[in-house]
C-alpha cells in the first residue's frame, strides 16, 4: 500500500452540547481531538493504510493530548514537532438542528503555524507517497510559503498531491480566504476535493466548467465536487460522473468531508499511484462510493477521530 502524509493543522474541537438554538439547556463543550489534515491521517490508519501526520502543536495539555489520540489510532507522530512559543489551537463548534457547524477558532496565534521546512523528518518524500493538505495551513504567509514548498517537493519526488480546499474563512485576516493562493495550492494537486459552495466561491464570475477546465489544464487529473448530502460530481479529462450517497441522519457533520477524503485516499493507496489511476472509470467510481460511506458513516456520530469508520463500518452501511 502506498503510505498516506497529512500535513497541516491539529486541533482541539471543542463541540457544543447543543443541538440547534432552541434549548433551555446549559450550553457545555467536550473537548475532540481534530483538525482537518489530522483527520484524513486517523481515517486513513482506521481503514488500515500506513499513515504519517506532520505538524506543530503546542507543549501544553491539549498538544498531548492531539498526539495520545493520533497515536491511539495508529498514526505515525515521529513528524510531530513540540513547541513552547505557542499554544495548541481550539475550534469552539456550535450545531444545528441537523449537525451542520459553526466555528470559533482560537487561532491565529497557534502552535501549527510555526512548522518550518527544516522540522521535516529527513527523507520523508524519498520513497512514493500521497502527501494530503489542506488550505487551512495557508493562511499565515510563513505557513503558506512552507505548504507551496511542500507540494513542490513532493511532486518532484514523485509523490501524489492531494488537496482538500476546506475553506475556513474565520481564519484569514479580514474574515475572506484569499482566492488566489488557494487555487494556487489546488493547482499543485492531482487529485482535488472541494464543495459546491467552495466552487462557487473560488469561481467568483467564471462559469463553473470554465474554472474546472482550468484546473484540469493546470495538472489536476481528478476533481470532486461534493454537496452535502446530494450527488457527489467526479471532473477529469474524459470522465464526468456522480454518484448519490447514502441517505443517513446528520448529527454531526465535523468530520464527513475528511472521512470522505480518507476513505478515497485509502482507496488510492490499495490501487496504487501510477500514472494511469486517473483514467480507470471503474476504479474511481468504486472509490468514491466507498469515500461516500466513510462520510455518511462520519456524520452519524459526534467529534472527529471518534466518528471516522472502520472497514467493518462500511460494509455494515452498505449492508444496511
Amino acid at each position: 500500500m502506498t503510505p498516506v502524509i497529512a500535513f497541516g493543522e491539529a486541533l482541539v474541537d471543542m463541540l457544543s452540547s447543543r443541538l440547534g438554538a432552541g434549548t433551555d439547556t446549559q450550553e457545555t463543550f467536550t473537548p475532540y481531538a481534530g483538525g482537518a489534515p489530522a483527520n484524513v491521517a486517523v481515517a486513513c490508519a482506521r481503514l488500515g493504510v500506513p499513515s504519517q501526520f506532520l505538524g506543530m502543536v503546542g507543549d501544553d495539555t491539549f498538544g498531548h493530548f492531539l498526539v495520545r489520540e493520533l497515536k491511539s489510532h495508529g498514526v505515525d507522530i515521529s513528524g510531530v514537532v513540540f513547541t513552547q512559543e505557542a499554544r495548541t489551537a481550539l475550534a469552539f463548534v456550535s450545531r444545528d438542528d441537523v449537525g451542520e457547524r459553526t466555528f470559533d477558532f482560537y487561532r491565529p496565534p497557534a502552535a501549527d503555524l510555526l512548522y518550518r521546512l527544516e522540522h521535516l523528518p529527513h527523507g520523508v518524500f524519498e520513497n512514493p507517497a500521497i502527501l494530503h493538505l489542506c488550505s487551512n495551513s495557508l493562511t499565515d504567509p510563513e505557513i503558506a510559503d512552507v505548504t507551496l514548498a511542500m507540494a513542490t517537493m513532493a511532486k518532484r519526488a514523485g509523490c501524489l498531491v492531494s488537496v482538500d480546499a476546506n475553506l475556513r474563512h474565520n481564519l484569514w485576516p479580514g474574515g475572506e480566504a484569499d482566492a488566489s493562493l488557494v487555487t494556487q495550492l489546488l493547482d499543485g494537486a492531482e487529485l482535488l476535493k472541494l464543495s459546491q459552495e467552495e466552487l462557487d466561491y473560488l469561481r467568483a464570475d467564471h462559469p463553473a466548467e470554465s474554472w474546472l477546465s482550468e484546473r484540469l489544464a493546470a495538472g489536476v487529473k481528478v476533481i470532486l465536487i461534493t454537496d452535502g448530502p446530494n450527488d457527489v460530481v467526479i471532473k477529469g479529462v474524459g470522465i464526468d460522473q456522480r454518484i448519490a450517497p447514502p441517505k443517513v441522519e446528520a448529527v454531526d457533520t465535523t468530520a464527513g468531508g475528511d472521512a470522505f477524503i480518507g476513505g478515497l485516499l485509502a482507496e488510492l493507496s490499495a490501487h496504487g499511484i501510477d500514472e494511469n489511476w486517473q483514467n480507470d472509470a471503474d476504479f474511481l467510481h468504486r472509490a468514491v462510493d466507498t469515500a461516500c460511506r466513510c462520510g455518511a458513516h462520519a456524520v452519524t456520530r459526534p467529534g472527529a477521530y471518534a466518528s471516522l469508520p472502520t472497514h467493518a463500518d462500511i460494509e455494515a452501511l452498505r449492508n444496511s
